[in-house]
This record gives C-alpha cells, structure tokens and sequence, in this order.
C-alpha cells in the first residue's frame, strides 16, 4: 500500500462526527424511563463523613494497638533469643 492509502484511511474527526449514533444500552433505556417517572435528586461531589469526631479516635486507637502488638512481639522474640545468627 502507498502512503495515499494510509493517509484516506486515517481517522478523521470529521468522520466520526458525520457517524450514526448507536442505539443507547439496555441500561440507559431503563434509566431513562425510571427518572422520567422519577428523576434522581442532587448527589454532592463528595459526601462528608457522617461520624467525623469518632471515627478520628477510633484511627488512632487501632494505631496505637497495631504499634503496641509489634513491639510486644518485638521483645518476646528478643527475650527468646531468637535471632538470625
């Protein structure tokens, strides 16, 4: 093939804007019929966090207990002898 052919063939935007849109999914088609019925309300970006204030102690608390088992089985294994000699 000659370099012309490659260059016909390449992918054009204005070719796919003159595309036929596709018939929408079965899920879309459901969608689209439940909220026309009952449209869907606001969602924000991001929700906050319903229990800020605890859920903060509670991340530190587990901190503390993971750290706290690590040394204690640091110094088991210590008082063990068991080294890599």
């Amino acid at each position: 093939m000659s370099e012309r052919d490659d260059e016909e063939r390449e992918f054009d935007l204005r070719w796919a804007d003159g595309a036929a849109h596709k018939e929408p999914s079965a899920r879309a088609r459901m969608l689209a019929a439940r909220w026309k019925e009952n449209p869907p309300g606001p969602v924000p970006f991001r929700a906050e966090p319903e229990h800020r204030g605890s859920a903060g102690r509670r991340s530190w608390v587990s901190t503390v207990l993971v750290l706290g088992c690590v040394v204690v089985v640091i110094l088991l294994l210590g008082y063990a002898g068991v080294g890599p000699y």
